[in-house]
């Protein structure tokens, strides 16, 4: 039994992460990412490894600890075979020129590759494979061309890091080593701010399209998994994801922090083997809390963004079976009145002509007036009754979920800022039957399948059937309509939360 004594814990288990899309892997994450490779691999003395994106060299470890166990037969001496994998077999980029230096000291046990306390005696050069070049952006009208960072806040002096990542920062990826890799493995830098900070882009994508460039035999990466059902940018990313059959095995977390703990990053996060030689469905792994899925055979290109549970997919298909109308096709579009969130030029008091004007802040929803002059676009829709739901609701993979803000029926005439989503009716009895629609877990269950993130966009509707608007829709009534069985039924009311009604 272990003591307070005799505890020696893995220091790369223990250190902190730079930042939220700068995370450091734990040891026993990396290794359950090497199971998924052929175990022949690590007896074969001529594979060679990159990590293309070093943080603490934790991969790179893991490898060299791998392939010291399985070239013992084959490489008798132990510094032999050492100096043999580290020269011969493993390389990394690191991403900054401090992880360089963690990641040397641990793989060879001293920043220094060619340092006294290097467990390789081959290298003649304090940076052996694992290197580190200081690269620029490229600027072009204000962000770089290479990774769309934003000139204003990464355009630094030589004393700060640019975090101009060298592996993507080119057109030819394979002039870095000079040589082919067997495996590409590791976890990339996620995302960068775009536009001076308040906003940003993933960037984990490129790093994922940079490597195939390299056509490795096998190619494996830990990465956020917003790509499935949205994030800024990665429609075709997400097309190719689902449309390459080499993808042959995929783990998807539903909470990031159950990899990561203490990482608050919206969407959960998956790690997926690709291998260049074996084309098929994929054996998908789902996480949700301690609960993991048996691997379940999918093809992932069945619908334009990935399902992830299983379960909610059979529900899915027997509902889209009906062929009705979507919802999405009566739906309004984000800022449909062209008032962004921020806007301010509206009033406590009515004057006249003036119309209804709904908006939120910290304190909750906002209603107030607005001159009818302030809105330029869809005045057709400013004298309509309006069933509205709020476009944005984070719960941080919170099960049961709310996945919506409350619904409301909106005063005419009126109209809201881009915080709303509506649709529109002919009479207050057809935005209350729409309304109630909002408020079913049934619908919600629906918009929770493509709604990854906070925001909800007019596509997170494509799958909810329109229905009549005669009526107060329920939960019930929606399971008997389109045959749910008990486990069905069970299923939806396990992951979506019962919500309250708030009319105005």
């Amino acid at each position: 039994m272990l003591t307070t004594t005799n505890y020696n814990p893995d220091v790369l288990s223990c250190l902190a992460n730079l930042s939220n899309d700068e995370v450091f892997t734990p040891p026993q994450l990396v290794n359950q990412i090497l199971d998924m490779l052929p175990p022949e691999i690590w007896s074969d003395k001529n594979a060679r490894f990159l990590d293309p994106f070093c943080k603490t060299g934790v991969f790179l470890r893991e490898i060299a600890k791998r392939l010291m166990v399985g070239l013992a037969k084959q490489i008798p001496n132990e510094q032999k075979r050492a100096n043999h994998i580290f020269q011969n077999q493993i390389f990394g980029i690191a991403i900054t020129e401090l992880t360089s230096l963690l990641s040397r000291r641990s793989v060879y046990c001293s920043k220094k590759a060619n340092g006294k306390y290097s467990v390789c005696e081959a290298f003649d050069d304090e940076q052996g494979n694992i290197r580190f070049k200081r690269v620029n952006h490229t600027w072009e009208n204000g962000r770089c061309a290479f990774c769309g960072a934003s000139e204003e806040a990464y355009a630094r002096g030589e004393e700060l890091e640019t975090h101009a990542y060298q592996f993507i920062h080119t057109e030819k990826p394979e002039e870095i080593f000079n040589m082919k890799f067997d495996v590409i493995a590791g976890n990339p830098p996620y995302q960068m701010g775009s536009d001076g900070g308040t906003r940003d882009i993933p960037i984990y994508n490129k790093f994922v399209d940079q490597a195939k460039k390299l056509n490795p035999r096998f190619l494996s990466m830990i990465i956020p998994a917003r790509w499935m059902a949205g994030g800024l940018g990665l429609s075709e990313f997400r097309r190719t994801m689902l449309e390459d059959r080499r993808i042959r095995k995929l783990v998807d977390y539903e909470r990031m922090d159950a990899v990561f703990p203490g990482v608050d990053f919206e969407g959960g996060i998956c790690y997926f083997l690709w291998d260049r030689d074996d084309e098929g469905d994929c054996d998908v792994t789902t996480i949700s809390g301690d609960n993991a899925s048996a691997p379940v055979a999918r093809n992932l290109s069945e619908f334009d963004v990935f399902v992830r549970d299983v379960r909610a997919l059979r529900i899915l298909k027997k509902i889209l079976s009906v062929k009705e109308p979507s919802l999405s096709e009566v739906l309004s579009a984000r800022t449909a009145f062209g008032i962004v969130s921020n806007f301010s030029g509206y009033r406590n008091k009515q004057s006249p002509g003036d119309v209804c004007y709904y908006a939120t802040s910290p304190r909750g929803r906002v209603k107030a007036w607005i001159a009818r002059s302030e809105v330029k676009i869809n005045q057709e829709s400013i004298a309509r009754w309006k069933a509205m739901v709020p476009s944005a609701y984070g719960e941080r993979g919170t099960r049961p979920a709310m996945v919506l803000g409350p619904s409301f029926v909106a005063t005419k005439p009126s109209v809201c800022t881009q915080s709303f989503l509506f649709v529109c009716a002919d009479s207050r009895e057809q935005a209350d039957s729409i309304a109630s629609y909002y408020r079913t877990r049934f619908l919600r269950f629906l918009v929770s399948l493509r709604k990854i993130t906070q925001h909800t966009t007019r596509e997170a509707y494509l799958w909810v059937p329109q229905q009549t608007w005669d009526r107060t829709w329920t939960d019930e009534a929606l399971y008997k309509k389109y045959n749910l069985t008990k486990a069905d039924i069970s299923f939806i009311e396990s992951m979506i939360r019962p919500m309250e009604s708030k009319n105005e």
